[in-house]
């Protein structure tokens, strides 16, 4: 399969996909190693909400399992077992927020912040994908602290501000608001990059000026 040349002259790989007759008769398409595809089937007409009631008949949810080699399987879920099932894709769906890149994991106080802001997601917004690589941010705690130090003001009084910031402007990411407080010259800045050298000096395990004069007397 031909390549395409991206903007720096080399060549990016296109996707393998290969589409395959499933049993039922539908056409699914997989991409690249993909040996299986899930997905959650809900059948609205099988569900009643009364207030704070809901009512589920059999068929009301399922999971569908389609495999590269054509076979499907569509599996209802029980309905006594509805909130265990609720309950372990909760917990994936929290866990899946924490995930962030090797090289700028996130602190557990910054884990906390993006939990929270999950939940009042999922309260306001609704259910929605998760972002690439999780929806946390790396260094999320430090931005919210300065913001507290420069202001004045409390932990959900801030946390509330960045999230009318990021309701106001549907095309706002988290990480771009929070990379704003970091950038060059701001108040926020500063602060934060007290707090990082700060970290760092208690965390050293080595006294860097001792090892330099160990080895210029060497």
């Amino acid at each position: 399969m031909a390549g395409e040349t991206s903007g720096n002259g080399s060549t990016k790989k296109e996707r393998e996909v290969e589409i395959v007759l499933m049993s039922d008769g539908r056409k699914v398409e997989f991409v690249g190693k993909r040996k299986v595809l899930k997905s959650t089937l809900i059948d609205e007409t099988k569900i009643q909400v009364d207030g704070s009631i809901i009512q589920l008949e059999t068929g009301a949810v399922a999971i569908r399992m389609d495999y590269r080699n054509g076979e499907t399987r569509t599996y209802p879920l029980q309905l006594g077992l509805i909130p265990k099932y609720a309950g372990h894709g909760g917990e994936q769906k929290f866990g899946d927020e924490l995930a962030s890149p090797a090289d700028k994991p996130m602190s557990e106080d910054d884990m906390v912040i993006a939990t929270d802001d999950l939940f009042h997601q999922l309260e306001t917004v609704g259910w929605r994908a998760k972002a690439e690589g999780g929806g946390g941010v790396s260094g999320a705690s430090l931005v919210v602290r300065a913001i507290m130090e420069v202001s004045g003001k409390d932990l959900q009084t801030v946390k509330n501000f960045l999230q009318g910031k990021l309701d106001g402007d549907k095309d706002l990411t988290r990480r771009a608001l929070y990379d704003s407080f970091r950038a060059p010259g701001t108040k926020t800045a500063a602060i934060i990059q007290r707090m990082e050298q700060e970290k760092l000096s208690k965390t050293a395990k080595v006294d860097a000026d001792a090892a330099l004069a160990e080895m210029a007397a060497a």
